[in-house]
């Protein structure tokens, strides 16, 4: 690995971020004899990689499918992801010693960790003869018969293949920038409105107040925007709701939009509430309550939006209206916690200006976008990474095709 060393020599092919898509690419093209500098602006290579899945890395899902995808081209990742699947970089790992499991909903978790996955990446690259320079800014790119890459110290790198790979803005404290969507735009290549995804969504007043007094309880709930829904669980914070459901659904929420919760998904409450009526006609309705929810959750939630009354006192219409609430609990965040927490960005590159097959753009030769930084929006649960190992290895194979 270099840190500013590297010569002004020619390379077949230059590639702009060392995260998931710009490893695998830069591996891929190295292996087949490319000579290949991948370039890093921050200090640390595969930093998304590394917090990935708390640290356990959720490297793909078994069942990704372009439905699982966000784009304004909902057909674009169909060729890349047929021909790059889950299991082809599981034969990557696995050739690397590393083992995984199934978490749940097909999401795969490596055993060892994200940083084993990042180092066997960095590997990768070694062997294939891939030069990495980290802590290297671009000032700037000139296209005349190739492109020029300029740093900010003044040093130059030449090539007619140039790839970008460094992201969306997700995540600034660890160096996101809009760099792809600033280089697309130099170019004459539309960029769709981005905009944070897989994201809390924060909220005001006394909803606030409600969600901060349960900071830290967890509930599986069936959440709802429009006709989109994702089971899952839900989790107060001292900011509003996260989770992986509350997640999912930002990606298909928009300000304004109210999103609905069934807070006990598994079945109605009704029949288990009027045979307590009966056998425990004193019971308070929070006491009943706590038999399927979190206990400060249940006390909480009765106090505001039911009555902590005896069941016997509880009618039918009361009855069907607690109901009501309880599977159909209307909410309107006031918005979401931005790029901040953000796991990705939804938006980005414009994909009908690029090859469905190669991730080159179609009106500037030699220019490639792939991962984050192009609109193409998975859902969580490893869908990410594999939109851009999947995008990656397109964009190799194109680039080696052009070489040849």
């Amino acid at each position: 690995m270099t840190n500013h060393s590297t010569n002004n020599s020619p390379y077949d092919c230059l590639i702009i971020g060392a995260g998931a898509a710009g490893l695998l690419c830069a591996s891929l093209l190295g292996k087949k004899g490319v000579k290949v500098l991948l370039i890093e602006h921050t200090k640390k290579i595969g930093a998304k990689i590394l917090i990935s899945g708390g640290g356990r890395c959720n490297f793909t899902n078994m069942d990704a499918g372009p439905s699982n995808y966000i784009s304004s081209n909902p057909h674009y990742m169909k060729s890349a992801m047929k021909r790059y699947t889950p299991w082809d970089f599981i034969d990557l790992l696995s050739a690397h010693g590393l083992t995984y499991n199934e978490k749940k909903l097909g999401q795969l978790f490596c055993d060892q960790g994200s940083k084993a996955v990042v180092e066997a990446l960095i590997k990768e690259c070694e062997e294939a003869a891939v030069e990495i320079a980290v802590d290297c800014s671009i000032h700037s790119i000139e296209h005349q018969e190739g492109y020029t890459l300029v740093t900010k110290e003044g040093r130059s790198f030449q090539s007619n293949q140039l790839v970008i790979a460094t992201g969306g803005l997700s995540i600034p404290k660890m160096g996101a920038t809009g760099f792809a969507y600033d280089v697309a735009r130099q170019f004459n290549i539309p960029v769709t409105k981005t905009e944070p995804a897989l994201v809390p969504l924060t909220f005001t007043s006394d909803d606030l107040t409600f969600m901060k007094e349960l900071t830290g309880v967890s509930i599986d709930s069936l959440v709802t925007v429009g006709t989109t829904s994702f089971r899952e669980n839900i989790l107060f914070t001292h900011r509003g709701i996260s989770g992986p459901a509350i997640l999912q659904i930002s990606s298909f929420w928009s300000l304004g939009r109210p999103i609905h919760i069934d807070l006990h998904p598994s079945g109605s409450l009704k029949e288990a509430l009027i045979n307590a009526r009966q056998t425990r006609p004193k019971q308070q309705l929070a006491t009943f309550l706590s038999d399927f929810f979190p206990a400060r959750f249940a006390k909480a939630f009765t106090e505001k939006y039911l009555e902590n009354i005896p069941l016997t006192q509880i009618s039918n219409k009361k009855l069907e209206g607690f109901l009501e609430i309880i599977h159909h609990w209307t909410l309107t965040p006031n918005g979401s916690e931005g790029y901040r927490t953000a796991e990705v960005t939804k938006g980005g590159v414009d994909p009908n200006a690029l090859s469905s097959k190669t991730m080159a753009a179609l009106t500037q030769p030699g220019l490639y976008f792939i991962g984050e930084c192009v609109d193409v929006t998975g859902w969580l649960g490893g869908y990410n990474f594999q939109w851009a190992w999947a995008s990656a290895a397109a964009a190799a194979e194109s680039i080696t095709e052009n070489l040849s």
